[in-house]
């Protein structure tokens, strides 16, 4: 009676707007305390945390994230992609795409995506004459394609939680990336050729302004992953030099933003979304440790076997299961939450963990923009101030590709796993 009592107030307090860490902590609590356990564990399970040397990449990327993100970065960035692929038919589209893709990974956060390019974005896409139920599908879309590109906070998060290492998972996530990519720009091509959308003609001279614009934002991917795995740092230490750099060049070279009043703010909003992260992480592990104390892994694996016995139908299944997960969860939460218990049964059925994080990404950033309750819909809709399923209509056909994408990621594991192998950081 206590313990169904309990799950009752537990639920009654999610409903009414609880924090998740508390609830997370609450169940941690009240599992050891009926388990007569000393509760202290899960203060060590915070300590354990704050001595996690990878842990420090995450605060540091998220505020040069967000920095960029403030800046005047964005408006240079889409005029150096216009300059580069506005010849093209869809070549607009192509540029929200990439822009909005490097926004994400750098931000880790496709709310701050939407919020911060598209108010620049859509306006432009109307402009040039593209359909507005594809401009508004597109934007909503692109909020969340970056996840898989390095320097991703949740790819960071998911390494840390799955004990993998975070090279492997940029790696991993590359090749994935570009494919979704590709599959949205047929699409947008096509949709510019359908629609007779007017074409920008390239020429060197605007190529050039452009790129001297963007002089110096352009080097940071290059900073970053080729300082990774050209040996000259650490995925921790890349984290601070990207951090220190983007600071340079925003505040002192570009002078977008203001050491006194815009980088206080910019560092007061970008630590409220770690410290959201380090709460939940914190009550999440000792959660996850009662769980394995009590053998829910293993027993869970043992229902998935009674019903399922191919490694196939697993993985349709795991898609399906993750796709709500994204619709429900915001994606730190669900990375922290559901990471410990399907990550035993993925490797029952012979799924590397690696590969798995790939799948796990893609899947949620596919329940971001899912119906009826997908965040990138409730975002848009308040950004672009149109009916939720004024955007929901518009990102069906999104969807429907992007799922695509993913039975390619999810049934070819080599998409994920073969550069690993080639690149030797496995």
């Amino acid at each position: 009676m206590n313990v169904w009592l309990f799950v009752f107030a537990i639920i009654v307090l999610a409903l009414l707007g609880a924090p998740l860490f508390s609830i997370i902590g609450a169940l941690a609590l009240y599992g050891f305390s009926s388990a007569d356990i000393d509760l202290s564990v899960v203060i060590i399970e915070l300590y354990r945390i704050a001595d996690s040397p990878p842990l420090i990449a995450i605060p540091l990327f998220t505020f040069a994230g967000y920095m960029l993100a403030e800046s005047q970065s964005p408006k240079r960035l889409v005029n150096l992609a216009q300059a580069m692929f506005g010849w093209m038919p869809g070549g607009l589209a192509i540029v929200v795409l990439i822009t909005c893709a490097f926004f994400t990974a750098f931000t880790g956060a496709s709310g701050v995506t939407i919020v911060a390019l598209g108010g620049l974005l859509y306006p432009i896409l109307i402009k040039e004459q593209y359909p507005e139920q594809f401009s508004l599908g597109l934007v909503t879309a692109s909020g969340s394609i970056g996840l898989l590109f390095p320097p991703s906070l949740p790819i960071i998060l998911y390494a840390l939680i799955a004990a993998v290492s975070i090279d492997q998972l940029f790696v991993a996530g590359f090749l994935p990336g570009v494919i979704l990519l590709g599959i949205l720009s047929v699409y947008s091509v096509q949709t510019g050729i359908k629609h007779h959308v007017p074409k920008i003609a390239f020429t060197l001279r605007n190529l050039g302004m452009a790129a001297k614009e963007a002089a110096w934002e352009l080097p940071l991917p290059f900073i970053v992953i080729g300082g990774i795995y050209g040996g000259a740092f650490t995925a921790t230490e890349a984290a601070a030099v990207t951090a220190f750099y983007v600071f340079i060049v925003e505040v002192l070279i570009y002078k977008d933003l203001k050491i006194r009043t815009d980088v206080p703010r910019v560092m007061q909003e970008s630590m409220l979304l770690v410290g959201a992260i380090m709460a939940i992480l914190g009550t999440a592990f000792g959660l996850t440790n009662y769980l394995i104390d009590q053998q829910v892994p293993q027993r869970l694996f043992e229902l998935v076997r009674e019903h399922i016995d191919s490694k196939i139908a697993f993985l349709l299944i795991l898609n399906g299961f993750l796709i709500i997960v994204g619709m429900m969860m915001d994606i730190f939460s669900a990375i922290i939450v559901v990471v410990p218990l399907i990550l035993p049964i993925a490797r029952e059925f012979g799924v590397d963990p690696v590969h798995l994080g790939i799948i796990f990404l893609t899947n949620l950033e596919i329940g971001y923009m899912t119906p009826p309750v997908g965040l990138n819909l409730f975002l848009s809709g308040l950004r672009f101030r149109k009916p939720i399923l004024t955007i929901t209509r518009a990102v069906l056909i999104f969807i429907v590709l992007e799922l695509l994408a993913l039975l390619l990621i999810t049934y070819i594991p080599g998409l994920s796993l073969w550069p690993v192998e080639v690149l030797g950081t496995r």
